[in-house]
């Protein structure tokens, strides 16, 4: 006896589950993470971290055409990314480097969340469900790239502000 419509698969709804349950950890690690003092470092490292993710493209399950996979990563840098970019902020605060929160920042990231879900569903009718995670994979890469190298200058910016004060 099954709960779900014969439309929906267990795949289906654990896909959306999980999804919401990253959706919900990155928002409470972000929150966590603005107004403390930031570093090159951490900056940098979840992108790189992140890129280890690409090793999925081994199982041939995953593999899509590599137009699609640019087109991905492309709306993940243009569309993705831009609402990050504007409502991460880097401020100096005496010696220390810290990232202000914006009040838009949790309610971008909800919207974000949203729309992922939305063209998950159009985008998985079309592609196998691990076509549509690397799919998706590629796209959050191509915006966390974007939007980390951005903070990058903008903190790179500040600390050369802050060397040339003290010069």
């Amino acid at each position: 006896m099954s709960f779900l419509p014969n439309s929906v698969s267990f795949g289906h709804v654990a896909s959306i589950v999980v999804t919401l349950l990253s959706g919900v950890a990155v928002m409470f690690l972000r929150l966590r993470a603005s107004n403390r003092p930031t570093t090159m470092r951490k900056i940098i490292i979840p992108p790189l971290g992140m890129s280890t993710g690409f090793l999925m493209f081994v199982a041939p399950m995953t593999h899509v055409p590599w137009t699609w996979a640019l087109i991905a990563f492309a709306a993940g840098a243009t569309v993705f990314a831009y609402p990050l970019i504007r409502t991460s902020k880097l401020e100096r605060i005496g010696d220390e480097i810290v990232l202000k929160r914006s009040k838009m920042f949790v309610f971008i990231l909800l919207g974000l969340l949203i729309v992922r879900l939305l063209v998950h569903d159009a985008v998985e009718s079309k592609v196998s469900i691990p076509q549509t995670g690397a799919l998706f994979f590629v796209l959050a890469f191509g915006m966390i790239v974007v939007w980390r190298v951005a903070m990058l200058r903008e903190f790179m910016k500040l600390k050369r502000e802050t060397a040339a004060e003290y010069s």
